[in-house]
């Protein structure tokens, strides 16, 4: 199965010093904005997601479709595929994507840690 784009989205308390921070370890704005309070930094392939007061914990997020600089993949498991399968395999979903729909779309599960992963495709 195709998730596409691997990152994590930190909730951060200071997004101006978790900013410094990672620049620290190489990484650079890629996308959002400091003034909304998130940030998507990267490094090489590596994507962080800085959001201050937008939700609590941790998210690992997987975009279908897109590869780590935002661009459309030719080939990629459609997010209603993957929760097909992943509901098939038993694993309980805190969202859904309605099945008879198309296009961009997310969905949430939580692994047996309470950690959230969010798939959120785009295209």
């Amino acid at each position: 199965m195709k998730l596409g784009a691997f990152s994590i989205s930190l909730s951060v308390k200071d997004i101006k010093a978790s900013k410094k921070y990672y620049e620290t370890f190489g990484f650079t704005v890629f996308a959002g904005e400091l003034e909304k309070n998130y940030l998507i930094m990267k490094n090489g392939n590596a994507l962080i997601g800085l959001f201050q007061d937008m939700f609590e914990g941790n998210i690992l997020t997987f975009n279908p479709g897109w590869n780590e600089n935002a661009k459309k993949l030719d080939e990629f498991n459609d997010i209603r595929e993957i929760q097909k399968h992943l509901l098939e395999n038993g694993i309980p979903l805190e969202r859904e994507v309605a099945e008879n729909t198309s296009g961009p779309a997310s969905l949430v599960a939580v692994d047996p840690d309470g950690n959230a992963i969010l798939i959120d495709q785009h295209v």
